[in-house]
């Protein structure tokens, strides 16, 4: 299974990198022209990538990896509600700064994330990515965090305005389902999901530094 492993992580580096790699150059060429389209170029590798990630939670509870179940479900499931019932479902929200901001954020950390993983699986320890991955989450989860709070805030209007995913049902009494509420209370859920994946990285850094400890002492 090391085999099957590797070739996620690969796979899921590959495209991830081509979705950095392509909000970068149409940055760097078209600037804020760029975030009009920004999801429209790269917005179903995007959501493949992250339909695909919910094999992470297979893999550890098949046994397949050791990990947090609890922080891998909070990551992809946090990804999975903001990309597609918040950004994808509507369209004016697409071409927002403030999407590209987070695809970019999201991003960083995965073409850093899923390397790391794949030489892990492999049994290589590359010492800078090795450090980069118990670093870089330290600026990028919060940072990701505001803009996934900020994208909500941002869409709430056009829920509001066009009554996406609001139903009434007519049971033994009415039952309405206003979907702005329900976003408005995700986003408890939300910050305690994250805080809980903090938590989790911050353990795994103390860890690599206590580890990094022990061979400075050793040489």
């Amino acid at each position: 299974m090391k085999h099957y492993l590797s070739a996620y992580y690969l796979i899921q580096f590959c495209g991830h990198s081509w979705i950095f790699t392509n909000m970068t150059v149409r940055l760097l060429f078209f600037g804020t022209d760029s975030f009009a389209d920004t999801f429209y170029a790269i917005g179903l590798v995007m959501q493949a990538c992250q339909l695909l990630s919910v094999l992470e939670l297979l893999h550890i509870l098949t046994g397949l990896e050791k990990k947090s179940f609890l922080a891998t479900f909070f990551q992809v499931t946090e990804r999975l509600v903001i990309l597609f019932l918040v950004i994808t479902s509507q369209e004016e929200v697409q071409s927002k700064c403030i999407v590209c901001l987070l695809f970019f954020l999201w991003n960083l950390w995965d073409v850093i994330r899923y390397p790391y993983l794949l030489l892990s699986t492999i049994g290589i320890d590359y010492p800078a990515l090795t450090w980069l991955y118990h670093t870089l989450w330290i600026p990028v989860q919060p940072l990701s965090l505001v803009t996934e709070v900020f994208t909500v805030n941002e869409s709430l209007p056009y829920f509001e305005a066009l009554g996406t995913y609001c139903y009434t049902m007519s049971l033994p009494f009415v039952v309405s389902i206003h979907f702005p509420y329900i976003l408005k209370a995700y986003l408890v859920l939300l910050s305690a999901g994250v805080l809980y994946t903090c938590n989790h990285l911050y353990s795994k850094r103390k860890l690599y530094l206590k580890q990094q400890e022990l061979k400075l002492k050793v040489k």
